[in-house]
This record gives structure tokens, C-alpha cells and sequence, in this order.
């Protein structure tokens, strides 16, 4: 006779483990592949990333990829990133921003996630306020893993959800960090000069009165800097203001200028002792980015006019995409349809408005906040966003984040046409 065992109950893990919060654009990309799986044929425009069908990996950087590999460059790199790449990108912020980093100031990893994490680790301590805008992508979920106290500053869609010098002003006394990204995830704005400038001079401000305590770091996310749209100018805060090198951690690299998301070579550069124990951080965690793709991208680098070439032809296919999507629902406003859209000035996103919460449909039926609007988009439009909550966003806001990294033009009619069959019962 067999005597059955109980399975063991979970035991507790670690309270980061059992606290963490998973991606909410994770959830909805699950909600919408299994849809997809199971035939429904729905736009998804939820992920920050592109088709290679619609947007391919270079041709100049697939190859030098592919001859690095040839090459036999599969041993391990440097721990900081190999030289040649280093050098590569002080000179490549030199000529594209002015900026005059050495090789010594930039660090190298796999991609910006694992530096924006040694950025936090680096200089946050545990209870430590940092202090971040929303929406804005991950600053939430980085504080939890560095423990510090989380500052969310509210934006506002009358300032293109960019936080100004006034809405921060109250929180940064005592502050380690203060993190921003231009243009802004999800948003697809930008700050104008004037902004960040005032932003700025509210960091000088803050440590000439700490004196020789511990001072306020500014995380300057621009990993879209090269994606700027339009008239839009990017701007960074050591080119507006000299005296903010010392504060300034930049995070960029290689996956939104150049289609790169897989590829993995991510930068960070600044002051020369951060990207000194920033090294040692990701040291231990093993972050590099691969060797082959690292002397890849030292190559490209140096080809100036294919770099430029590139973002030209990327710049190209996104402003193409946003355009139409911006016309497509100021067309559907002109209509009495309860959207909007906000013109974007970067990256790869479009901040559209779909006020639907609260409406009483035929059915009498009504979506209570934006998490109901988003499951009956994709259900009724066949459409994929990400709600703005998922950025750390109020439940009950009408915003969203478009991505058209996967968008093929010749899907915007009908992207179109069933949003407009969806939203009829709300037109006004």
C-alpha cells in the first residue's frame, strides 16, 4: 500500500522576491498573444520594439556583426566594454552632441536596463527618496530594487506630460536621484531647452545648499535622443549647463537609433568614479554586452555618414507612422469620436486619448477604468495600447501609449476602420 506524500507548502522567499511587481505591458502583451493564437487578428501596437520585417537590423551592422564573429571576438570582453567601443562612442557624442566624455567616462552593458540599474544601485541608499515623473517607464520598479523611497511627481497633458521645474521643486530636498528620459518613454515628447534648463538649475541649487553632504544625481535617460521628430532639437543638461557633469549619469546605446533592441550594447556615461563602481557592480552581475556585437558597433561608429544614414531612413519610417496615426484620430475627434492625440516630438510613440470610462454603451454597459477600456480595445478595435497606469499612471486616466515599431502602413486604414465601428456607441 503507497502512502501519498503532500506536495510541500511555498515556502517565503526573499521580501524584494515576494514584493516585486511584474510588467504591466508584459500582461497585456500576454492577453493579446493569446488572442492572437487563437486567430484573432488584432493590431498590436503595445511593445516599445521593432518588426525587423518593418524595421531590419542595418545591413552595415548586420555585417560587421557577422565579421566579428568570423573573426573568432567570443571570449569574454573587457568588464567596462571593450576599448575600441568606448573610444568609438566619446568620439560619437562628440560629434553628435558636443559632448566631450573620454573613454574612461563611458561604461558599456547589455543594453540600458542592467546601467539604469547600476545607476540606482550606485547611488541610492536603502530609504534614500528618488524622485521621477509619471507616466515614465520602470523609474517605479528600479526604486523597489534599490529600496529607496519612491517620489512619483503627477504630469500634466497641458505640459505633454514632461514634469517642469515647479511640479519638482517641493520633492528634492533630501533626494538622491532624480531620473528623467528625453524624449520620453511612453510618451514620445520632448523636452524644449527652457525646461530642462530650469530643471537643472533646481539640481545646482539643491547641492550648493547640501554643501559637502551627499548629492542630488540626475539619471538622463536619452536613449531616443537620435529619434527626434520634426523641428524637435534634443537637449541634454551638461550642454545647457557645464556644472552639471558632476551630478549627470546619461544612460544610451545602440537599440532604438539603429533597431537594435535584440542586439544588446546599451552605454552610460558620466562622472569617472560612477562609471568606475558601476563597473564593478555589473562586474559581479556579468551584464556585458557580447564581445562581437561590442567591436561591431565600435566599427559602425566610425562610418559617419552610414550612422547618419541609418537614423535618417529610421527617422523616416517612424515620422511617416506617427504622422498618419496622429492624423487618423484628429480625424476621429473632428468625427465627435472621444479621442484625442498629442503631437509627438520623439522616440517611437504616439500619446493618443480615449476617454470611454464611464460611458454607458447600447447594452447600458459601462468600462470603469482604463484597464476595462484596454481589454474592450482589443476585444472590440482589435487594437493593442498600453494604458498609461501601466507607467505608473492613474487607473481611471484616459491615456495611452501607441508604439509603432510594428506598424505597417498598409494596416493604418483598417486600424482605422475598426476603431471607428468600436467607438461608434460613444460618439458624441
Amino acid at each position: 500500500m503507497s502512502i501519498s506524500t503532500p506536495a510541500p507548502a511555498a515556502t517565503p522567499l526573499s521580501n524584494l522576491a515576494e514584493n516585486l511587481i511584474g510588467s504591466e505591458i508584459i500582461k497585456i502583451g500576454g492577453q493579446l498573444n493569446a488572442r492572437i493564437a487563437a486567430g484573432d487578428k488584432i493590431a498590436n501596437l503595445t511593445i516599445g520594439d521593432f518588426d525587423p520585417k518593418v524595421f531590419p537590423l542595418p545591413d552595415a551592422y548586420l555585417e560587421e556583426i557577422l565579421t566579428a564573429y568570423r573573426e573568432g571576438h567570443t571570449n569574454y570582453p573587457q568588464a567596462n566594454g571593450m576599448e575600441p567601443l568606448r573610444a568609438a562612442v566619446s568620439r560619437h557624442l562628440a560629434r553628435k552632441q558636443g559632448l566631450d566624455y573620454s573613454k574612461d567616462e563611458v561604461l558599456i552593458a547589455s543594453g540600458g536596463r542592467p546601467l539604469i540599474y547600476a545607476a540606482f544601485r550606485t547611488v541610492v541608499d536603502p530609504t534614500d527618496k528618488v524622485v521621477f515623473p509619471i507616466p515614465s517607464w520602470n523609474n517605479n520598479h528600479y526604486s523597489f530594487l534599490t529600496s529607496g523611497e519612491q517620489v512619483a511627481v503627477q504630469t500634466s497633458p497641458d505640459n505633454r506630460f514632461l514634469p517642469t521645474a515647479e511640479d519638482l521643486r517641493p520633492h528634492l530636498a533630501g533626494a538622491s536621484l532624480l531620473a528623467v528620459c528625453s524624449p520620453l518613454n511612453p510618451t514620445g515628447t520632448s523636452f524644449t531647452a527652457d525646461q530642462l534648463a530650469a530643471i537643472c538649475d533646481l539640481v545646482l541649487e539643491e547641492n550648493a545648499r547640501r554643501g559637502d553632504r551627499k548629492p542630488l544625481y540626475l539619471l538622463y535617460d536619452q536613449i531616443y535622443s537620435a529619434l527626434t521628430l520634426g523641428d524637435t532639437v534634443h537637449v541634454d543638461p551638461v550642454s545647457l549647463r557645464p556644472e552639471m557633469r558632476p551630478y549627470t549619469i546619461f544612460i544610451d546605446g545602440v537599440s532604438k537609433a539603429f533597431a537594435a533592441t535584440g542586439v544588446r550594447v546599451g552605454w552610460a556615461f558620466g562622472p569617472e568614479h560612477i562609471m568606475k563602481r558601476m563597473h564593478s557592480l555589473l562586474g559581479h552581475i556579468g551584464a556585458w554586452a557580447p564581445k562581437p556585437e561590442q567591436i561591431a558597433t565600435a566599427r559602425l561608429l566610425q562610418q559617419e555618414a552610414v550612422v547618419d544614414g541609418i537614423i535618417a531612413e529610421h527617422l523616416g519610417k517612424i515620422q511617416e507612422r506617427v504622422g498618419a496615426l496622429h492624423e487618423g484620430f484628429l480625424a476621429l475627434k473632428q468625427e465627435g469620436f472621444p479621442v484625442d492625440a498629442i503631437q509627438a516630438e520623439g522616440a517611437l510613440y504616439l500619446t493618443v486619448k480615449i476617454d470611454l470610462q464611464g460611458r454607458p454603451m447600447a447594452d447600458g454597459t459601462v468600462l470603469n477604468d482604463a484597464e476595462e477600456v484596454t481589454l474592450f480595445l482589443i476585444r472590440e478595435a482589435r487594437l493593442g495600447i498600453v494604458p498609461f497606469y501601466a507607467f505608473g499612471g492613474d487607473r481611471k486616466a484616459p491615456w495611452f501609449r501607441v508604439s509603432v515599431g510594428t506598424l505597417r502602413m498598409e494596416a493604418v486604414p483598417t486600424i482605422f476602420e475598426d476603431l471607428r465601428a468600436a467607438l461608434s456607441p460613444f460618439v458624441a
